[in-house]
């Protein structure tokens, strides 16, 4: 069963250096003179113990990379081993090298520091056990030794850190780039179907209306058989013409009017964000060009979309105005808002370019009160 994550490159370099200190520094201790048969053999033993520790729990502890208390049961049982070593044989202070990464590596950095100052005066108290006169200059070395440590701890954790935080940027990034790609082709996609549609309604579909009414207009009555047939003909092909319209267009439009369609995209929102939504209508509504319905929707769509992805807000306003010369439509969040400069994404790119399809604009602005998208397009 496995234990975690499949150990990186890096690891397998850590555990790789930790057996070469050990390995190390147990030869030195079992070939330095001065130290009894017994002393030498504590030694080992302990440099022994603190390897199958390290990779029996420690090293799944570190992999796992949790602060807790398991993880301050290794750093201090490293910490009494190593001690351990030392007393028996000062020689073994060498382990040091290992050691102090492994406080880094298991438990918070302050608890990590106070480790590497105890480790450190351990050789000064064994030094003032053995020989009481030398304790100045080891009490220097200790100095040295504890600054240099966590200097150098302090480093590697930064630079864990750092690494940690481009990992997760990298991972926003493609998820950014991803959704961005999505966004992009379900835009040209819709931009696509509403110019087709756009280009049936106003040519095939009013050439076949202006067909018909200048036959009856020659012919009232139609007693000409061949203007008769022209006539049932441009008819079948105008009823074609506007199946190929609805099927480009969106399905909401097929069924209901605009102000109904955005009616249900707000309630839709609601429904599937928890986030209230308002709609409202003002003026009197009237039938649009299909094109400019579909834009209209599309955008509503897009911001509610938006809204639920991006905002966080607790509550969201529609709203679609008939003006004489124009219509509306504008969206209100109460979110956390972005840099509409900035952010390339969201499909405000796509927004803009179908509503200067239709001679229309789009306007975005946002804060941290939230964000208003205001489409107003000539009709």
């Amino acid at each position: 069963m496995s234990t975690g994550p499949e150990p990186t490159p890096s690891m397998w370099l850590w555990d790789l250096y930790f057996a070469v200190v050990a390995v190390a520094v147990a030869t030195a201790v079992a070939v330095v003179d001065g130290w009894s048969p017994e002393r030498k053999a504590g030694a080992t033993a302990a440099i022994a113990a603190m390897t199958v520790l390290h990779f029996v729990i420690g090293r799944p502890v570190i992999r796992r990379d949790a602060e807790d208390g398991r993880a301050l049961s290794v750093a201090l049982a490293q910490l009494v081993l190593f001690g351990t070593a030392v007393v028996c044989v000062p020689l073994a202070t060498w382990l040091m090298f290992m050691v102090i990464p492994i406080f880094f590596m298991t438990v918070p950095l302050r608890t990590a520091v106070v480790l590497v100052v105890v480790a450190n005066l351990i050789p000064v108290v064994t030094e003032l056990w053995n020989d009481p006169g030398g304790i100045v200059i080891d009490l220097v070395i200790a100095t040295i030794s504890s600054g240099a440590g966590i200097c150098i701890g302090l480093w590697i954790t930064k630079m864990v850190q750092q690494s940690q935080e481009r990992g997760a940027l990298i991972v926003e990034l493609e998820a950014s780039r991803a959704e961005l790609a999505r966004l992009s082709h379900e835009a040209g996609v819709a931009a696509e179907r509403n110019r087709l549609a756009g280009e049936i309604h106003d040519t095939l579909a009013q050439g076949f209306t202006s067909i018909i009414t200048l036959i009856q207009a020659a012919d009232p009555s139609l007693r000409d058989e061949r203007l008769a047939l022209a006539v049932r003909t441009a008819r079948e092909n105008l009823a074609e013409s506007r199946a190929l319209v609805a099927a480009l267009s969106p399905s909401a439009l097929a069924s209901a009017s605009l102000p109904e369609a955005v009616r249900r995209q707000s309630a839709r929102f609601s429904e599937e964000s928890g986030v209230p939504a308002s709609f409202r209508m003002t003026g009197s509504s009237r039938e649009l060009p299909t094109r400019v319905e579909v834009v209209v929707l599309r955008a509503a769509q897009e911001a509610l979309t938006n809204a639920r992805r991006h905002a966080s807000a607790s509550s969201v306003s529609v709203l679609l105005a008939y003006i004489p010369t124009s219509v509306r439509l504008v969206i209100r969040d109460d979110g956390r808002g972005f840099d509409p400069a900035a952010v390339g994404g969201f499909g405000l790119s796509g927004m803009r370019s179908r509503a200067s399809q239709v001679g229309g604009t789009l306007t975005v602005s946002s804060s941290g009160d939230g964000t208003t998208i205001e489409l107003e397009i000539p009709a």
